[in-house]
């Protein structure tokens, strides 16, 4: 009976401190829009942030990633193209769709889907730890007593530049993979380029649901990551869990978002998409 209780207690402690940190994540959501505001509201540069911050984050989230998304959307781009003439060539042998259908994938759902994982990995653990080594070592507490209020000061520039920088890392991974996917089937399984390289299936609603995955992707990271590195506690034992924690749960934020955007597409274009 007691191992019984014990565990109910257990579980219910979980499910509080889960309800809890949920609560605590959307109010730096609800705190980062409103930073964001306020940051409208008055000359850029001012108390919020210091001024260049912005620009020094598009730099960090866009230009620090640029190598990292084109090598990896590349590979990924070569691998599935691959795999696809490959399984082709043992059914029908028919490469006429397989074009259209690639860059269709990209666009709805791999190129920002795929961008945004790898943003997570590396972007996520970044400001976690940068967030996070500021919490231990009390300048965030510093920035209140100042009368910063540590959002708009740390987050909010963050998820300006993240947005940003995820919608045109995107657009470029997309590009990456798509070259990359053509030129394997070309040159592995004499598909034709210009067979391939058909842009004629694609319509606006592809282009815009990527364009509202990556915007939600580029709000969803810097969010998650900056809460992480908001609730890191005692050492640096307590950074590298912020960082642990934002690399997953930025990465299941993504994968989640994927889930629901996608979906909510197909139900609005009646399954047509």
């Amino acid at each position: 009976m007691k191992a019984i209780t014990s565990r109910i207690e257990h579980l219910g402690g979980v499910v509080v401190d889960a309800s809890r940190a949920a609560i605590e994540l959307w109010l730096v959501y609800v705190s980062t829009i409103a930073g964001i505001i306020r940051g409208l509201s008055r000359k850029a540069g001012g108390r919020g942030r210091p001024k260049g911050e912005i620009t020094r984050q598009l730099y960090f989230i866009g230009n620090k990633s640029l190598i990292f998304i084109i090598v990896t959307l590349g590979f990924i781009g070569m691998v599935m193209s691959y795999e696809a003439c490959l399984q082709l060539s043992r059914v029908t042998g028919d490469y006429s769709q397989l074009g259209t259908q690639f860059i269709r994938l990209i666009v709805s759902d791999f190129g920002p889907t795929l961008t945004a994982l790898m943003l997570a990995t590396r972007v996520g653990a970044g400001i976690a730890a940068e967030i996070g080594s500021m919490k231990v070592t009390e300048q965030i507490d510093a920035l209140r007593m100042s009368g910063v209020l540590p959002i708009d000061y740390l987050i909010v520039p963050r998820f300006i530049a993240c947005i940003i920088m995820t919608l045109m890392l995107s657009t470029l991974g997309g590009a990456i993979m798509y070259g990359a996917g053509g030129l394997t089937a070309q040159y592995s399984f004499g598909v034709n380029p210009n067979l391939f390289f058909d842009l004629t299936l694609i319509r606006p609603r592809h282009l815009i649901l990527m364009v509202v995955k990556a915007i939600a992707y580029g709000a969803a990271i810097p969010v998650v990551a900056g809460f992480c590195g908001l609730r890191a506690r005692g050492s640096s034992e307590g950074v590298g869990w912020a960082t642990t924690a934002a690399v997953i749960g930025s990465s299941f934020s993504v994968i989640v978002l994927d889930f629901v955007l996608s979906a909510a597409a197909l139900f609005l274009t009646g399954g047509d998409l």
